[in-house]
């Protein structure tokens, strides 16, 4: 087995023979992780329970009034952004309603230009000086919290009026102490494969309220549903 993948399995030997109890181990090892999963999701939801009702509260206003969603991170955090724009753009069933929002990880010509042209930094920052207007909300995703590009698109997010609210791993890290992160929603755990699991759960119940609170708002401005 290789080197970089012993921490997922430490008690798989490279000349492992003993087929039965390798599968009673890799069993045993599901059922762990899946269990600390579960325990990690239950404790983050149980935690964040009032503060998800305030971020959704903020957010249902915004989008009432015609805000859209921008949502970015980068590496697994990307994936969670696009599906974060497809739950509020493309809603499972009725009666949710679909909602304004936008990936800004999707255009890969975008993307890779501003990557290229001006640096790596600045993907997610010049997005939102080309799309993001005052009452829209910048929604980031990170395991660290350290990333720099997330940093620099909530300084400029908050710059220009934006609700800005940050989804993070471990101790929160640069995020949860940003004065330009208005939210920020901390899964705390030591594992990088735990955490996006708690922040899938996270996103899931912040959509369900922001539903919820749209609902009890009434009509929605007129507001296209891809930001």
């Amino acid at each position: 087995m290789s080197d970089a993948t012993d921490f997922l399995y430490p008690f798989i030997e490279g000349d492992e023979t003993d087929s039965a109890t390798l599968l009673v181990d890799l069993s045993r090892s599901a059922r762990e992780k899946w269990g600390e999963s579960g325990q990690l999701r239950e404790r983050t939801l149980s935690g964040s329970a009032e503060e998800i009702r305030v971020i959704a509260a903020a957010m249902a206003e915004r989008f009432a009034a015609g805000g859209r969603l921008f949502a970015f991170g980068n590496g697994g955090s990307a994936t969670d952004a696009d599906g974060v724009a497809q739950l509020y753009t493309q809603p499972p069933a009725p009666p949710a309603r679909p909602l304004a929002a936008r990936s800004l990880v999707e255009d890969h010509a975008v993307i890779t230009a501003l990557g290229n042209d001006i640096g790596f930094d600045n993907v997610f920052s010049r997005q939102l000086i080309a799309h993001g207007h005052e009452g829209d909300i910048a929604m980031g995703f990170s395991t660290s919290g350290n990333s720099e590009n997330l940093i620099m698109a909530f300084t400029e997010a908050k710059r220009r009026g934006m609700l800005t609210v940050g989804l993070s791993g471990y101790e929160g890290g640069r995020m949860a102490a940003a004065p330009s992160v208005d939210h920020c929603l901390v899964a705390r755990s030591q594992s990088v494969h735990r955490i996006q699991e708690a922040q899938a759960s996270l996103t899931h119940a912040l959509w369900e309220a922001v539903q919820a609170a749209v609902d009890d708002l009434g009509e929605l401005s007129e507001a296209p549903a891809s930001a």
